[in-house]
């Protein structure tokens, strides 16, 4: 009996599932692993996201920006990411694909076929720092 959508291996010793937010998860943790990625997600996921931080006690969802097809034995990838500013984006882009197929694949067995990258945004490092600078004192009176 196989529950919802996902992936199955048939074996002599029974089956194994790996359901679509478990390999979303994978590629969002490995996406974020890349040194250049600000943030995972479009406009409303990131939204989404930044209204559930202010939750206490609220988890992270590692598969937030991540959209999966999983089949029988091949996974395909969508990702949406926003960039820290002065990074080489094909560079970048090319590195969370690497990163990505890599932890997919060894983590599920399943072969990824392609991983498709969206970026958002781009954001400096001052237009961050002045949401967190507008919280503390000022350094000078």
């Amino acid at each position: 009996m196989q529950f919802g959508a996902g992936s199955s291996t048939e074996r002599v010793e029974g089956r194994t599932i790996i359901a679509d937010a478990v390999v979303a998860k994978i590629a969002g943790i490995a996406t974020r692993e890349i040194s250049g990625v600000f943030d995972v997600g479009g406009g409303t996921a990131r939204v989404v996201g930044a209204l559930r931080d202010r939750i206490p006690g609220a988890r992270v969802n590692h598969g937030q920006g991540v959209a999966v097809e999983v089949g029988e034995r091949q996974a395909a990838i969508d990702i949406g990411i926003v960039a820290e500013y002065g990074v080489a984006l094909h560079e970048l882009a090319a590195g969370i694909r690497r990163n990505v197929i890599a932890a997919v694949e060894r983590m599920t067995g399943l072969e990824v076929t392609e991983v498709n990258i969206t970026v958002y945004d781009v954001v400096l490092f001052d237009e961050n720092a002045g949401a967190v600078e507008s919280d503390t004192r000022p350094r000078v009176q």
